[in-house]
């Protein structure tokens, strides 16, 4: 399916650090160059914290990381669970607290902080803003996928967890299930972003609660994305409009969310069912950030470290923003993690 990777290769730090200040990290960047009037959220900080707490054998500078982003995500809860999500470099919350994918995000860093740190405070204060954060529901299904795999990361060290399960069954009840049309069996009219994350979720759960029908539901959905989204034996992603059946492929711009989306998903599935196709997709992930993608170019930067901000007809859009950044650190990450891959 995709060109063969390179699992040995350094998880490259340098342009999340330079996006990085220690009150927390830039959303956007005009090229390499930070951004500072757009200020940060937590939909990136909660990215980041997953990657560096997935780190093994974190140096003093993952550490310090992790602090900050976690410092910032503990910043932004409120009553009840509740988070904002975006803030001024000045530090000053500019929107109103809610339970929407950020809140989501937010607690699958905190439950994978909680799992994966080796700093015993930083873990500890991780489970606390879990523990707050479990407290708050969401409608939207992927706030609630999101939020279902930060409760399993809980479940690993805290296996009577009763607020991480209660999670789960009310994760399992959100989560949409596939529709009979073997055409289109997704669950929603048009494919729109970040959607494996629906499907992992649905494995992650049925997997913790012992529910074989929902696994294999997820396991269906996500075998159907990426037949979706591959063609030429490599990912022609889901473009940032959506797509739905019968549209026109390749469609552009492509972003890099989805491909780490899948990413993420392939290596949950590999975990559930130890079936090495899943493997092949983690692989054509990464081959999609080194070229073997529809504009045959690279969507990201071997000299900063930075993931650029999308795939364009004609090439990239130059600028190397945290959530392209993330995206392409998540797919090498879980790439190297292979073949003793541990989450």
């Amino acid at each position: 399916m995709a060109a063969a990777v390179v699992r040995d290769r350094p998880v490259p730090l340098g342009h999340l650090l330079r996006l990085t200040t220690p009150s927390g990290l830039y959303e956007h960047a005009l090229g390499a160059t930070p951004r500072v009037a757009n200020g940060m959220c937590v939909d990136d900080a909660a990215r980041a914290l997953v990657v560096v707490a997935r780190m093994p054998g974190a140096s003093t500078t993952v550490m310090l990381l992790a602090a900050t982003y976690l410092e910032f995500l503990l910043d932004g809860q409120r009553a009840g669970g509740l988070m904002h999500n975006r803030r001024t470099a000045g530090r000053t919350w500019v929107d109103a607290p809610s339970a929407d994918d950020h809140w989501g995000r937010a607690l699958w860093a905190f439950g994978t902080a909680a799992a994966r740190l080796g700093d015993d405070a930083l873990a500890a204060a991780a489970r606390q803003g879990a523990a707050r954060a479990l407290a708050a529901r969401s409608g939207h299904p992927r706030a609630m996928a999101y939020a279902a795999l930060g409760a399993a990361q809980l479940l690993r060290v805290r296996p009577d967890d009763a607020a991480a399960l209660h999670l789960l069954h009310d994760a399992r009840r959100v989560l949409p299930r596939p529709r009979p049309e073997a055409s289109w069996p997704w669950p929603e009219a048009r494919l729109s972003y970040a959607n494996a994350v629906i499907p992992e979720a649905m494995v992650t759960v049925g997997t913790q609660l012992g529910d074989d029908g929902l696994q294999r539901d997820g396991l269906r959905l996500l075998r159907w994305l990426v037949e979706q989204q591959t063609a030429g034996g490599h990912l022609s992603l889901v473009p940032a409009g959506g797509r739905g059946p019968g549209d026109a492929r390749p469609g552009f711009d492509q972003q890099p969310i989805e491909a780490a989306a899948l990413a993420e998903a392939a290596s949950t599935a590999f975990l559930a069912t130890g079936d090495d196709a899943w493997r092949d997709v983690l692989d054509a992930c990464v081959a999609w950030f080194e070229g073997d993608n529809d504009v045959h170019v690279p969507v990201r930067d071997a000299e900063t470290g930075g993931g650029f901000d999308g795939l364009e007809p004609a090439g990239v859009n130059q600028n190397q923003g945290a959530e392209s950044t993330l995206a392409w650190l998540a797919c090498l990450q879980l790439s190297r993690a292979l073949p003793g891959i541990a989450r």
